[in-house]
């Protein structure tokens, strides 16, 4: 695999506001990404670097998420357990409850 390379033709120097020219910017963010010339200015900006750190980045979140998901259904599945733990225990209660009789005197 190649990089997929932007630079700037030698005999040009486009100020460094010029549209695409984002050598500059890029080097501030990630100087990996960044190739220099003989006199150590940034020239190329390698821009596959780039593309395979945000791979990896997505690949990294994906798997989180998916683990997250796993701990998700998880829990649910032990909130419905408790839900009809709950429902017996309230269901025994309601059973050994004792009843209210009421008595009638009658003189």
């Amino acid at each position: 695999m190649h990089d997929n390379q932007v630079g700037l033709d030698d005999q040009a120097d486009p100020p460094e506001s010029a549209p695409g020219n984002d050598r500059v910017q890029v080097e501030q963010v990630n100087p990996d990404r960044v190739a220099r010339d003989e006199q150590g200015n940034p020239c190329i900006v390698r821009h596959e670097a780039g593309k395979a750190m945000l791979l990896n980045e997505f690949l990294k979140e994906h798997k989180r998420i998916e683990d997250l998901e796993g701990i998700v259904a998880d829990l649910k599945a032990m909130v419905r357990e408790q839900a009809a733990q709950i429902q017996k225990v309230s269901a025994q209660l309601e059973v050994s409850k004792p009843r209210t009789r009421v008595v009638l005197n009658n003189p």
